[in-house]
Parts: C-alpha cells; sequence; structure tokens
C-alpha cells in the first residue's frame, strides 16, 4: 500500500455521514440481520439487554473492518468509478483518523462483547474482524482470483456469533449457517464483478472476471449455486429447523440457482450488452439470504 496519495490529506471538512460511510452501512445491514437471526433462532434465549449488546457489537466490528478496509484500499477505490466517491478518495476524511476510528470500533467491540456477552463469541469476533481487514483485505484481495472464495469467511461469522452468543457453545447448526453464506458469497460477489470487471482491471486487482475470464466465472457461479441448494437445505435435514424453513429454502435456492443458470450458459453478445440476467442475480441475492434467514427465524418462533 502506498503511504502518499491525493486523498491522504483531507480537503472538505468531516462530519458524521463520512465515519458512517467508512463502516459499508448497506453491507453491515445484512452483516447486522444474520447475526441477529442467528442469536433469536438458537435454541436459548438470553436478556434482550444482553442479546441487544451482542448485536452492536457484530454492528461495530462489522463496520470497523469495513473501515479497515476502505483506509488500506484509498488509492485503489480512488481508481474505480464504483468506489471513486468515497470519503477518503474524496478527501472528505484523512487516512489517519480513518485508520483510528477503524481501530476504536473494532477493539471496543471485541471487548464489551467478551465483558458483557462472553469471550467465546467475542473470540470468534476478533478472527472475523482480522480474516476481513488483514486476510482477504491485505493478503488475498490483490493476490489470487480465488480472493472471494477464501475471504468469503469473513461475511460468514455473523449467524455464527449470534448463536454463540445466545448459547456459550459452538454446534453443529451454526457451523452450517456459516457455510451458507460462505458458498453463497462466490456466486453473490461474482454476478457483481461480472459486470464490473474493468474497474478492478484499471487497479490490479485479480478478480474472477479478470484473470480467469467471463466464461470460467460463470461456471464457477453456477457451480457454486448447484452446491448451495443442499447445502441451504441442511439445516432441516439434521432436525436444526422444521418444515417452514425447508420448504422456504428449497423454493429459494431454486430461484437462486434458475438465475445463477441464466448467467452461467450465456455468452455476453458484445460491448453493448446490458447484462441483465447477471444484474438480477446480483440483486436477487442479496434478497434471497435476507428471506433465507428470516425464515430461519419464523420457523423459530411458529411450529406447524
Amino acid at each position: 500500500m502506498t503511504t502518499t496519495s491525493p486523498s491522504s490529506a483531507a480537503s472538505l471538512p468531516a462530519d458524521w455521514r463520512d465515519l458512517l460511510a467508512l463502516t459499508k452501512p448497506r453491507v453491515m445491514s445484512l452483516v447486522i440481520f444474520t447475526g441477529l437471526c442467528g442469536l433469536l433462532a438458537a435454541p436459548e434465549r438470553i436478556h434482550p439487554v444482553i442479546a441487544f449488546t451482542a448485536i452492536l457489537c457484530i454492528a461495530m466490528g462489522a463496520g470497523g473492518a469495513a473501515a479497515l478496509n476502505q483506509w488500506w484500499e484509498a488509492d485503489l477505490d480512488a481508481g474505480m468509478k464504483r468506489t471513486a466517491n468515497r470519503p477518503l478518495p474524496q478527501g472528505r476524511l484523512d487516512r489517519t483518523t480513518a485508520r483510528d476510528f477503524a481501530g476504536v470500533l473494532c477493539a471496543v467491540s471485541v471487548f464489551l462483547m467478551g465483558f458483557a456477552v462472553g469471550w467465546l463469541p467475542a473470540a470468534i469476533l476478533a478472527i472475523s474482524i482480522i480474516y476481513y481487514a488483514v486476510i482477504y483485505t491485505i493478503w488475498l484481495k490483490p493476490r489470487t482470483p480465488q480472493n472471494i472464495v477464501i475471504g468469503g469467511g469473513a461475511g460468514a461469522f455473523p449467524p455464527l456469533i449470534g448463536w454463540v452468543a445466545a448459547t456459550g457453545h459452538v454446534t453443529l447448526m451454526p457451523v452450517v449457517l456459516f457455510a451458507i453464506i460462505f458458498f453463497w458469497t462466490p456466486p453473490h460477489f461474482w454476478a457483481l464483478a461480472l459486470f464490473v470487471k474493468s474497474d478492478y482491471a484499471k487497479v490490479g486487482i485479480p478478480m474472477m472476471p479478470v484473470v480467469a475470464g467471463e466464461k470460467a466465472t460463470r461456471q464457477q457461479i453456477l457451480t457454486y449455486a448447484v452446491l448451495l441448494l443442499p447445502l441451504s437445505v441442511l439445516p432441516w435435514w439434521i432436525g436444526g429447523t422444521g418444515a417452514i424453513y425447508g420448504i422456504s429454502a428449497i423454493v429459494l435456492s431454486t430461484l437462486f440457482l434458475a438465475l445463477s443458470v441464466r448467467v452461467g450458459l450465456r455468452e455476453r453478445s458484445g460491448p453493448d450488452d446490458t447484462m441483465k440476467p447477471e444484474k438480477q442475480l446480483f440483486g436477487y441475492s442479496v434478497l434471497y439470504l435476507f428471506a433465507l434467514f428470516a425464515m430461519l427465524v419464523v420457523d423459530r418462533f411458529i411450529v406447524l
């Protein structure tokens, strides 16, 4: 990472909106939701104040890790159209402020989780922060087209943390929830990468479409979607949920697979192609994860 750039000195005054933007609020909303669903779907209940604290810590940890990501990648973000308007590339924040803000969020989230909820969920939270900010951002992303596959674990931790916050221990069920998000991440992210690959190519990030080409990326998307379908139903098969979740998972994942087939088997017609199937898959993939985990909670509280 270079340490000097036009974005290294703030040219505009920072306010709370710039600090909030560092935490990637739209991404964090999914993190908070899956963490909350993991907590609510767990077989044990905890005091509402403790539950709120656990979710707050997950949110702070995710936001801090995202801020560290933007601090490290400020120069790369400045070179990509999709990220050029972020606070650091625009000079609304200096890097020192961003780094310190991120560090405080991460540290407070882990220690508050440890003292208020438990040290096992705090340890898993710390691992998730390191996984995203160091293993994915610093090590994997600039080096391998498999970055999002291995790095997908970073976004898969929240339901595991929520479950462990409620129960105090790790069992098969939260591990399966982790695996669902892990296998969901590649088709979700590669669908996006297909229609913004020029951005990644411009700054030298070896995303799958840039390095391996669109055809290989489409095949990989389809492969992961095929694997995701039975995996999404596994919580029902192992007796961790009831029919509400199981049937919902089959329907939602079948539609996910159908959209992935459209992406996986098509060929782009030319430079003017709008890539509508890829955009539809990306949009649905976000809805898919929200709906799937919502059904996990509905199933927990409604018995057929």
